[in-house]
């Protein structure tokens, strides 16, 4: 009975598959190209899968009484993020013509097409909107990921989701638009004779993320001084988060150039080489520093060079990635240790030291080593960086550091800052878990269900 039943659906599939019109029959040719289309659609995927694939980087990090809770966050961002991002966030960052936010063009999705696109077929094709509001959404999800690795083991729940909507406005919208999107630190800068940009996300995800978590941070507090840090419970967990991570990075990076073409590529490639040299680079550093070389480790070594290859990936030439690379790994090498000792900060998960110390070489990279035949701006003539004898690109990119780094440490400070006393007020427990709490762990606390049964 059971194999008549699942025949039949599959009969019902198939009949239903081969009754579907051609899809590509309506595309608007002027403006899409279908190949360009199918690309984007697997590289959205990729980019979606990244997000538990930071629960488990992250949950495997953590103490065991942490994972739970570690997955939550990210499934409440993988909900609460893309409902706002199809509600009104997209729109903020994409529509418009200001310097610094978006206006409501799009708000509930609306004026977005399945069949007229981004490009011109003259100029290599492009996708439809609707699609590239969707690859764009998924940013967005896996940027508020990584923003909560720095609070781990003590912020409460009720205070992730508040935070994420409130900073989805004000925060990831402003930057996306000022970046990505026509706004100050791109267009703006560029028209004061110092052109900026960054291809897959050095500044609006990885260290608009990583300074918003130190923000975090510093808002709530340290964890409780009896906890056990730095610690990997799951060692396999946390691998195959990375791993997934890496896969995913190509969806990431490749699918930023918006079409299938020769600049998609070129990023893929120097993707590759960068976070290869990386791991190699780290495999060096630590062993010649501590004499042996761990996993974590190892995972981080990928990322660094994952990281800080993002924001030119499509700027510059492998021999260049290969540099970038190498860099990637001292800077977050030293970065972390620096982190944890120095700095007085409790980043639990070394969100700043990789994603934030690692993006700002990537866009300091990028003024350095960018090709004018690959950029963007100015348009209608690019120009490249130092390598070709221009310093404006590396002022340019200097400025799109500082200005991230201010802006979402500030704006993400005050916001959790107001969502403490808020919840102190109304429920007499503020945004950290107390002491105690926190030493029974979240996964029981906040959400009564522990990641493992003895």
């Amino acid at each position: 009975m059971i194999m008549k039943a699942v025949a039949g659906v599959i009969a019902l599939l198939s009949v239903t598959v081969f009754a579907l019109p051609e899809v590509s029959a309506a595309f608007d040719t002027e403006t899409v190209d279908p190949t360009s289309g199918v690309f984007m659609f697997f590289c959205g995927m990729l980019v979606f899968i990244m997000a538990p694939a930071i629960a488990l980087f992250y949950g495997g990090m953590l103490r065991k009484q942490s994972m739970t809770s570690m997955m939550a966050q990210c499934l409440g961002v993988m909900g609460l993020v893309m409902v706002i991002w199809w509600v009104v966030g997209y729109s903020l960052a994409a529509g418009g013509d200001g310097q610094f936010i978006g206006n409501f063009d799009y708000i509930f999705g609306k004026d977005l097409s399945t069949t007229e696109g981004t490009g011109s077929i003259t100029e290599g094709g492009g996708i439809p909107t609707m699609e590239y509001f969707l690859f764009q959404g998924c940013f967005a999800i896996v940027t508020a990921c990584i923003v909560f690795g720095a609070t781990a083991e003590r912020i409460r729940y009720p205070a992730v989701l508040a935070f994420l909507t409130l900073w989805s406005f004000l925060v990831y919208a402003p930057m996306a638009h000022m970046v990505w999107f026509g706004g100050f630190l791109s267009d703006g800068i560029t028209e004061l004779g110092f052109p900026a940009q960054d291809f897959a996300g050095g500044t609006v995800v990885h260290m608009c993320s990583a300074i918003s978590g130190v923000a975090c941070a510093v808002a709530i507090g340290k964890r409780s001084s009896r906890i056990s840090k730095g610690r990997s419970h799951n060692v396999p967990m946390m691998f195959l988060g990375a791993m997934i991570l890496w896969v995913g990075w190509f969806g990431f990076n490749c699918g930023s150039e918006g079409k299938f073409d020769e600049i998609a590529i070129l990023a893929m490639v120097n993707t590759m080489i960068a976070s290869a040299v990386s791991t190699v680079a780290w495999i060096v550093i630590q062993y010649l520093h501590v004499g042996r070389v761990n996993v974590t480790g190892l995972c981080a070594g990928v990322l660094s060079g994952l990281v800080g290859i993002t924001p030119g990936c499509g700027f510059v030439e492998p021999w260049a990635a290969v540099i970038i690379g190498v860099v990637a790994a001292v800077v977050v090498y030293f970065g972390i240790i620096f982190m944890r000792e120095k700095s007085g900060i409790d980043d639990a998960l070394d969100v700043m030291g990789v994603h934030g110390i690692g993006g700002i070489w990537g866009c300091i990279a990028v003024g350095i080593f960018a090709v004018a035949e690959y950029g963007w701006v100015p348009e209608p003539n690019p120009i490249g960086g130092l390598i070709e004898g221009n310093y404006e690109m590396l002022v340019g990119q200097l400025v799109n550091v500082v200005v991230t780094l201010v802006y979402c440490f500030v704006v993400s400070f005050v916001i959790m800052k107001v969502i403490d006393f808020v919840m102190l007020r109304l429920t007499g427990r503020g945004a950290r878990l107390s002491e105690e709490e926190q030493m029974i762990g979240s996964d029981i606390i906040e959400h009564g269900e522990p990641s493992y049964v003895m």
